[in-house]
């Protein structure tokens, strides 16, 4: 099992628990940088790939969100230094510096976010509202809400998006936002590729919504959900408060629970490929790892230490 790379300490990556209250400040913003500047760390991007070794650059603080670009299986990183790609030649920032406390791409590869932009961002309103990207993160574009909402919690489904920032609220066009009733606030919002089925993990327990917000029902899990996420249209993968991975093929009618806890999970991804595997992308102790039998077995992608 390959390891990931070891970064020296003054580059050491730190992993916050992020949890919905707790916020990134604007006070906290980083500055506009170069937007392709590499990052201190190395990556070993798609299963299989070799690793890249460490370079002097912008340190990463908090990773909000993961996942594989749609396109390529890129790892993509939502942090709180902006958008970071594992590319040929390293892992390396695509587009400007921002807060994304919020991140969703949906099928057809357009990504979400919100959050905050850089402190040297002056041409981008705080909060961010929702943004969008049509090429990958390179650039963004404010659809709305710019100055006023700053979502924490973001889902992208096939016709809507869904987005909580004290209120849960859905878009059709990233413009015009309908506000819903939910039976507790969500820390993590996830929607089905094709459908737009809707998940909710919250205290009350693993919500789902059929018709985009309107009423919601409780899913039964083997243990609290913490986050979750649509492998595809069929399978859900939920890491739970006892720090395992648990999977249901029959969108959570049954459940599968991992042999091993891979400890608290602060962000997450599921996909299912070409070959009916489910990979699925976790942050936990400092280190993004994958794993494709629900943490029996992991391999670390990125972390501050290879030992």
């Amino acid at each position: 099992m390959r390891q990931a790379r070891r970064l020296s300490s003054a580059m050491a990556i730190v992993v916050a628990v992020v949890s919905l209250t707790a916020a990134c400040g604007a006070g906290q913003d980083p500055g506009r940088g170069d937007a392709s500047a590499p990052s201190p760390l190395s990556a070993s991007g798609a299963p299989g790939a070799p690793g890249t070794s460490p370079r002097t650059g912008t340190a990463i603080t908090h990773i909000h969100a993961l996942a594989r670009e749609p396109q390529t299986g890129k790892l993509m990183l939502a942090t709180h230094e902006g958008l970071f790609v594992d590319e040929p030649d390293g892992l390396r920032r695509r587009g400007p510096v921002m807060d994304l406390m919020g991140f969703a791409a949906d099928a057809e590869g357009r990504l979400y976010a919100s959050g905050h932009p850089g402190v040297a961002a002056t041409d981008l309103p705080q909060p961010l509202g929702l943004i969008r990207s049509s090429d990958a993160g390179r650039s963004w574009s404010v659809l709305s809400r710019g100055g006023s909402s700053d979502f924490h919690a973001l889902a992208a489904g096939p016709t809507k998006v869904v987005g909580f920032d004290g209120q849960l609220r859905i878009t059709s066009d990233g413009r015009t936002w309908t506000t819903r009733a939910i039976p507790a606030p969500p820390r993590w919002l996830a929607s089905a590729p094709s459908s737009g089925q809707l998940l909710a993990t919250t205290q009350m327990g693993l919500l789902t919504s059929t018709d985009d917000g309107s009423t919601w029902r409780t899913i039964p899990t083997p243990k609290p959900a913490v986050l979750a996420s649509w492998a595809d249209e069929q399978s859900v993968v939920i890491s739970t408060t006892d720090g395992h991975l648990a999977i249901s093929t029959d969108r959570g009618d049954t459940w599968k629970v991992g042999s091993q806890s891979v400890g608290a999970v602060d962000a997450m991804w599921a996909g299912r490929g070409a070959d009916g595997t489910v990979e699925v992308l976790f942050v936990s102790s400092d280190t993004v790892s994958t794993t494709t039998d629900l943490g029996a077995t992991t391999r670390a992608l990125l972390g501050p230490d290879g030992s």
